[in-house]
């Protein structure tokens, strides 16, 4: 009687079954490399050659996305990144370049007889004679020309030779930087030369400063007369500002340079007795 099993197919006399060897079912192993021959199986799956392969993941989106980026990064020159990325220190100097104008015009309020102050502008500018340099030059050579004693004609002699040297110091920087003054300026001002055009420093400030402490340091004065020096000193700047003369930054750099430029008086400090050496020397 026929077994009630169906027989396999692959027992069959029929065509053999791939994979099976006389019966047998023989498992592919996984470590089995694969026929060179035959196209590996992901290829295969895909329907394309190792070639098309990398070309299409070539072409994804994300290098698409990637490639384009780069492309326009290295389309922009170089200027126009510094323009759109422009450095800190560069922002914040035209920050306090901005807010030196700015205050610089709001307190210009004796800039013309028609400003708010304009009835204090009279006394404002016998403020800025009284720091020209012209007046103190005079009055340093009449007082070193009429001292008797030694100490007195050492004193006004190199305080002529520190008024020199700040209108030499001043004239160069002013020649140097260049800067003009404020728009709302009007020069009217008193005994004027070719630099003074120019806004930075403030002359006036850097006098103000060098004497008021050579003053303090070698005159003997009373404590009044201590405090009138250092509110001279300070009207002169804020005069030059009031005025429209100066910007806030031209006034605060000449009193900082008028203060280093008393340092320099000082060591190059020369007594009578070594003037008159030079001047032998120079004869």
């Amino acid at each position: 009687m026929p077994s009630p099993k169906a027989k396999s197919p692959g027992r069959s006399g029929g065509s053999p079954v791939p994979g099976s060897n006389n019966g047998r079912y023989d498992f592919m192993s996984l470590t089995k490399p694969l026929n060179r021959s035959s196209p590996p199986l992901l290829l295969q799956r895909q329907g394309s050659d190792p070639t098309t392969a990398r070309l299409r993941a070539s072409e994804s989106p994300t290098r698409r996305r990637g490639s384009s980026s780069s492309t326009g990064s290295a389309g922009l020159p170089e200027e126009d990144g510094i323009r759109l990325n422009p450095s800190l220190v560069r922002v914040a100097l035209s920050s306090l370049l901005a807010i030196d104008l700015w205050l610089s015009k709001r307190m210009g309020v004796c800039a013309c007889e028609d400003s708010s102050w304009g009835s204090v502008r009279p006394l404002m500018k016998l403020i800025e004679i009284s720091g020209h340099g012209i007046p103190w030059l005079a009055g340093t050579a009449y007082c070193l020309y009429k001292s008797d004693s030694a100490a007195g004609q050492e004193v006004m002699l190199n305080l002529l030779m520190g008024l020199l040297l700040d209108l030499v110091l001043v004239g160069i920087v002013k020649a140097v930087v260049r800067r003009r003054r404020p728009a709302h300026n009007r020069m009217d001002m008193f005994a004027t030369f070719s630099v003074d055009r120019y806004s930075f420093p403030s002359g006036h400030a850097t006098r103000a400063a060098m004497c008021g402490r050579f003053l303090l340091a070698h005159l003997v004065l009373a404590a009044p007369l201590r405090v009138l020096v250092l509110l001279w000193a300070g009207l002169v700047g804020l005069s030059r500002v009031l005025l429209g003369r100066h910007n806030v930054t031209d006034v605060m750099f000449g009193f900082w340079m008028g203060y280093c430029q008393y340092n320099l008086v000082e060591m190059l400090w020369v007594s009578p007795q070594t003037l008159q050496g030079l001047l032998g020397q120079l004869a």
